[in-house]
């Protein structure tokens, strides 16, 4: 049996999501998966471009550019309410127009970025950076604002920043839609491996529910944040129901996100789901 290559991000929700499927508490029927490799999101996302990995958590931004190469699993995504990026400045710059901002952004491929160029399509120019220096790089002036994700939602406050905008809060005031953040997809030639993949996550994260303490000790030495209450409030607001299955509503919100992305320019026409919404 071939290995499949697998690679998701350090953060906890991820970590959480799969400690039980690559720890061998769940074992997906038919399929052997590789160690898993943990990267950023971004390092992520730009591997798919290449498809480097079988299995791999991306932004729903770069979904949107690999749809020819990948299939969305219906498990283990990102998404839902009140758990968007924030544009976040020093307090003396809140009441600035940020039209002439230099503005952060944890990766050309996150959905963050996808979100304030959406949100702000006119707004100045952006930098990419990884996400765990963008808050040092706002507070040092070596940036105007910048637009945060992960842990930095429970931080910022503490680093003295303030959020312009909750872009999560923009789209769901926009759409009535979860937000789409990040998913789990497979590589279009290992289709068959889909509903079994799908099974095995959705065992992995009940699992999780079962014994949450079971994975704490992988799920810290991955984090970047390592204060308990961050790391739970972390999992709290990513893993939730939509997580075990994107279901109608999950499945409408990621759908509308690919026709936003068209609809600017940002994904080609044939960036759509496998039921072409």
């Amino acid at each position: 049996m071939t290995e499949l290559t697998i690679g998701y991000s350090p953060c906890p929700n991820d970590t959480y999501i799969f400690h039980a499927l690559v720890h061998g508490r769940v074992e997906p029927e038919g399929i052997r998966l590789a160690p898993p490799v943990l990267e950023d999101v971004e390092t992520l996302n730009r591997w798919a471009m290449e498809a480097r990995l079988d299995i791999s958590k991306l932004s729903f931004h770069a979904l949107g550019h690999v749809l020819d190469r990948y299939v969305m699993l219906r498990s283990g995504a990102a998404l839902g309410r009140g758990c968007g990026p924030l544009l976040v400045t020093v307090p003396e710059r809140a009441h600035e127009d940020p039209a002439g901002w230099t503005i952060a952004v944890p990766g050309r491929f996150t959905t963050a970025a996808l979100l304030l160029a959406l949100y702000a399509p006119g707004h100045g120019r952006t930098g990419v950076m990884r996400f765990d220096t963008i808050m040092d790089a706002v507070r040092s002036g070596r940036v105007d604002a910048g637009v945060i994700i992960h842990e930095g939602r429970f931080t910022y406050g503490g680093q003295g920043l303030h959020c312009v905008r909750d872009l999560g809060q923009w789209w769901e005031e926009e759409t009535g839609l979860p937000i789409p953040l990040g998913c789990i997809a497979v590589r279009k030639s290992l289709v068959a491996v889909v509903p079994e993949m799908e099974r095995a996550i959705r065992e992995s994260i009940l699992a999780a529910r079962t014994d949450p303490g079971a994975g704490m000790a992988y799920i810290r030495r991955h984090a970047r944040e390592l204060d308990q209450e961050v790391i739970r409030s972390h999992i709290d607001l990513y893993v939730n129901d939509f997580s075990l299955d994107l279901g109608e509503e999950g499945l409408a919100a990621v759908s509308e996100l690919l026709r936003r992305g068209r609809r600017a320019g940002i994904f080609p026409e044939s960036a759509r789901l496998e039921d072409g919404r």
